[in-house]
C-alpha cells in the first residue's frame, strides 16, 4: 500500500475548495483537537482508525492481527499527529511523519521501497515523509481536512523543515489505462524540475498502455498539487495492491498563496 493511500473521497473537499468551506473551518475548530501521539497508546489509537479505513472500509489486505491495526516497523521511528472529537475524545484523523533524523535511524523512507531517492538525497536533511493519512467516514469535513494539512504545516514550521513528500495511490481496476493517461497528463503539467526526478524500481509499464484517455487525478492528488505540490517522474506500480503510486514532492515555500494563510498562520 501506498503511503497516501485513503478513501477516494477524503480530500473532494480540498481539491474543491472554497469559501464555505474555509468558514466551516472555524465553525469546527472548538469541535475538533489536534495534537501528537505521546505514548504507544495513543500511537495505536492512530493505527486502529488506520485499520478501520484502509482494511475494513477499503479492502486493503493488510497482515491479519486481532488488535485490528494497521503498523508496520516505521511506525515506531515516526511522529502521529491526531486529530480529535472533543466531545468523545476519539481519535478521527491521523498522518504520521517520518522526520530527517528518524530517518536515518531506520536506514530507509517508505518510499524507498518504490522508487530510487537518490537525487534527493542533498534534501535530506529538511525533508520528511507524510503518509498513512485518513480521517474516520463520519467526520470527513472541509475542517477536519484543514486540521491535519494545518498540524503538518505547523509541524514543518517548528521544525524548520522545508520539503514534504510521500507517495499517492491510483487505482488499476482497468489494468493501468487511467493510471497511464493521468501519468502523461500529470507531465504537462505538474511535474518537477528535472533534479528532483526519482526512479521507480517497477515501472507501470506507460507506453504499453491508453495514454489517452480524459482523466483527472482522484480527489488526494488532486489536493496535493493544488497545494502546490509537484510529480517527480512515472508512476511506480504495486502488484501487491494493484496501483500505481506517484511520488508527489511539496516544498513548504511552494504552497498555493490561496491556502498558505490557513496552514501557515
Amino acid at each position: 500500500m501506498s503511503e497516501l493511500t485513503l478513501d477516494p473521497t477524503l480530500l473532494s473537499e480540498l481539491s474543491n475548495q472554497n469559501q464555505e468551506q474555509l468558514h466551516s473551518h472555524h465553525n469546527q475548530k472548538d469541535a475538533i483537537q489536534i495534537s501528537w501521539a505521546q505514548n504507544d497508546n495513543e500511537v495505536k489509537e492512530a493505527q486502529q482508525l488506520r485499520y478501520k479505513v484502509f482494511a475494513e472500509e477499503m479492502g486493503a489486505h493488510l497482515t491479519s492481527n486481532y488488535e485490528k491495526v494497521d503498523k508496520d516497523v516505521l511506525d515506531q521511528y515516526c511522529d502521529h499527529l491526531l486529530i480529535r472529537d472533543t466531545e468523545t475524545l476519539k481519535v478521527i484523523g491521523t498522518y504520521r511523519v517520518l522526520p530527517p533524523h528518524k530517518a536515518r535511524e531506520a536506514g530507509f523512507y517508505y518510499s524507498d521501497m518504490e522508487f530510487n531517492l537518490d537525487r534527493l538525497s542533498h534534501l535530506s536533511e529538511k525533508m520528511v515523509e507524510v503518509g498513512r493519512s485518513c480521517v474516520h467516514k463520519d467526520y470527513r469535513t472541509g475542517g477536519v481536512i484543514m486540521a491535519l494539512w494545518s498540524g503538518l504545516a505547523q509541524y514543518m514550521k517548528k521544525h524548520g523543515y522545508e520539503v514534504m513528500i510521500g507517495c499517492a495511490s491510483v487505482p488499476m481496476g482497468d489494468g493501468g489505462h487511467y493510471a497511464a493517461s493521468l501519468a502523461k497528463k500529470i507531465n504537462a503539467s505538474h511535474l518537477s524540475s528535472l533534479e528532483y526526478r526519482v526512479t521507480p524500481k517497477l515501472p507501470l509499464p506507460i507506453h504499453e498502455l491508453d495514454q489517452d484517455l480524459d482523466v483527472e487525478p482522484p480527489a488526494l492528488l488532486k489536493g496535493y498539487l493544488r497545494i502546490g505540490a509537484k510529480v517527480c517522474g512515472d508512476p511506480a506500480w504495486d502488484p501487491d495492491f494493484n496501483t500505481a503510486d506517484f511520488f508527489t514532492m511539496l516544498f513548504l515555500k511552494d504552497i498555493n498563496p490561496r491556502y498558505a494563510k490557513h496552514f501557515l498562520s
